[in-house]
C-alpha cells in the first residue's frame, strides 16, 4: 500500500489550476497532468475515484471549488483517502485565503503540510484511527480462533482420557472379581 501523490487544485470554469502538490517519487509527471484532468471532470460537491493502469486517482472537489487528489495503489484503503483528502482541504481553507485560489501557483502557495501528510498516510493503519482499530481487531480475530482451536484440542485430550479411564474403571472391576474369586477357595487359618 502506497501514496504516490497528494494535490490540491481550485478548479475554475474551464481549467483547473494546481495550487499545491507533493510526490513520493518526483519523476512521474504523469501525476500533475492527470490530477488536473481528473478535477476538471469532477462536479462540485463530489468525489471521484478513476483507475489508471495500476494506480487509483481519488478525487474531492468541494461545493467552494477547492479540490484535491491523491493517487495511491490499488491496495490502499478507499475510506483513508477520502479522509485524508477532506483533512488536507479543511487545513488548506484555514491557511491559505481564498482569494489567492483562482490565481496561485506551487511557487507561490505558502502551505507545507502536503509532504507532511504523505508520509504520515502512508502507512494506512498508522494514520487512521479506524483503520488501526480494525487491524487490531483482525489480529484478536486471529488470536481468538488459534485458542478455540487449542481449547477443541485439549476437549478431545480430555474426552479421550475420560473413556481411557472409564476401560480401566470397567478393567480394574473385572480384576477385582477375579481376585476374590481366586481367594475364596484358599482361606487362611
Amino acid at each position: 500500500m502506497k501514496l504516490y501523490s497528494l494535490s490540491v487544485h481550485h478548479k475554475g470554469a474551464t481549467k483547473a489550476n494546481l495550487l499545491k502538490t507533493a510526490h513520493d517519487l518526483s519523476s512521474f509527471s504523469f501525476f500533475q497532468r492527470s490530477s488536473a484532468l481528473i478535477v476538471e471532470r469532477t462536479s462540485q460537491g463530489s468525489r471521484a475515484s478513476v483507475k489508471e493502469q495500476e494506480y487509483l486517482c481519488h478525487v474531492y472537489v468541494r461545493n467552494d471549488n477547492l479540490s484535491a487528489v491523491v493517487i495511491a495503489d490499488t491496495e490502499y484503503p478507499q475510506r483513508v483517502c477520502f479522509t485524508l483528502l477532506d483533512k488536507v482541504l479543511e487545513e488548506f481553507s484555514r491557511q491559505v485565503d481564498s482569494i489567492d485560489w483562482p490565481s496561485g501557483s506551487p511557487e507561490t502557495i505558502n502551505y507545507k503540510a502536503l509532504d507532511i501528510h504523505l508520509a504520515k498516510y502512508q502507512n494506512p493503519r498508522e494514520a487512521d484511527a479506524m483503520t488501526k482499530v480494525q487491524a487490531e481487531l483482525d489480529e484478536t480475530k486471529i488470536i481468538l480462533h488459534n485458542t478455540m482451536e487449542s481449547l477443541l484440542e485439549r476437549g478431545e485430550k480430555l474426552d479421550d482420557l475420560v473413556s481411557k479411564s472409564e476401560v480401566l474403571g470397567t478393567q480394574s472391576k473385572a480384576f477385582y472379581k477375579t481376585a476374590r474369586k481366586q481367594n475364596s477357595c484358599c482361606e487362611v487359618m
